[in-house]
């Protein structure tokens, strides 16, 4: 791909982005346990590097057995994760292919059965698995909208696996930790919103070290409609919403309103004027980073390391 058309394909993505838009790349990973059936499986194009046929796997001493190997991509040693066999799928057809993917300050690879396309949706095409048992899914994709016949792809909570997987490299806080703490007005909070169970913890064990009171909410669209109900509660007492809230700290993809979209609307309504926000995602990259200053975000921080997580917090609240 020339540099133009790789520039092109970003600003485009970007745009996207803008409109409250992602795109999703379609897979499958086999049979689904105790079923022929073979289900759809998605993830945000923005993190996948690269897509290939499977290439000579070396396997490693003594790793996890949900580990296939290493794989020498241009020269770099990434690790290969066996996605079927996390997921209980069997994929009678063989593994294929190769998602490389970058995320949260990592790269590895995925080992699929078959790639089928990339989908345009909007994300309030996106709704919560939260409580419907896929502990390894984030979220469903209505892939043709709200048909009763729409197709289903269901999201994987990628920092869920990655955890699981590497342990180690994902370590949380420490309980009992101590961060250096932050202040905030007597009776604030952060509100924050993660639509990842495992983000969700780790979020909650920082800011508990820091000592900073915080709402913990599951999704953009959540964060807002609490917001409304603070704000409503601020008039009702005589306070402003600065009283309410002393930041909100948002991850960018999340079913039914993403971290953009709610930076958008409360940048742009009178009635939280002052509260800062923080974007915290493991979406990283310079073109995220931009689009986070264009939404107005006070402050954008790469999943997941609590001290920066902190230092951000703290930067912030201090101006």
């Amino acid at each position: 791909m020339s540099s133009n058309s790789a520039m092109r394909e970003i600003d485009e993505r970007t745009n996207l982005t803008g409109n409250s838009m992602f795109e999703l790349l379609l897979f499958r990973l086999g049979e689904a346990n105790g079923t022929a059936k073979r289900e759809l499986f998605g993830i945000n194009v923005f993190k996948v590097r690269e897509i290939m046929v499977m290439p000579e796997i070396t396997a490693m001493v003594n790793a996890p057995n949900t580990v296939m190997g290493v794989a020498n991509i241009r020269g770099q040693m990434i690790p290969v994760i066996n996605l079927p066999l996390i997921t209980g799928c069997n994929p009678t057809k063989g593994l294929g292919i190769l998602l490389v993917t970058e995320f949260a300050r990592t790269t590895q690879a995925f080992a699929v059965e078959e790639v089928n396309e990339i989908v345009r949706l909007e994300w309030k095409q996106v709704l919560s698995a939260e409580g419907t048992g896929g502990g390894l899914v984030t979220s469903i994709a209505r892939l043709d909208g709200n048909s009763e016949t729409t197709r289903l792809a269901q999201v994987l909570d990628v920092e869920q696996i990655l955890r699981d997987v590497f342990p180690e490299q994902h370590k949380s806080v420490a309980e009992g930790a101590v961060l250096p703490t932050a202040t905030i007005a007597p009776g604030s909070v952060v509100l924050a919103a993660d639509d990842s169970a495992v983000a969700r913890m780790m979020i909650e064990q920082g800011l508990k070290a820091m000592n900073i009171p915080y709402i913990m909410t599951k999704s953009g669209k959540e964060a807002w409609d609490k917001l409304a109900s603070l704000q409503a509660e601020a008039v009702a007492q005589g306070k402003t919403m600065k009283d309410k809230v002393a930041l909100v700290l948002t991850d960018l993809e999340m079913p039914e309103m993403d971290g953009f979209t709610l930076t958008r609307n409360i940048k742009q309504d009178a009635r939280y004027t002052g509260i800062p926000v923080i974007i915290h995602s493991s979406l990283t990259g310079s073109t995220n980073e931009s689009h986070v200053k264009s939404v107005g975000a006070d402050a954008y921080v790469a999943k997941f390391v609590a001290e920066e997580l902190g230092a951000t917090i703290r930067r912030v609240l201090e101006r």
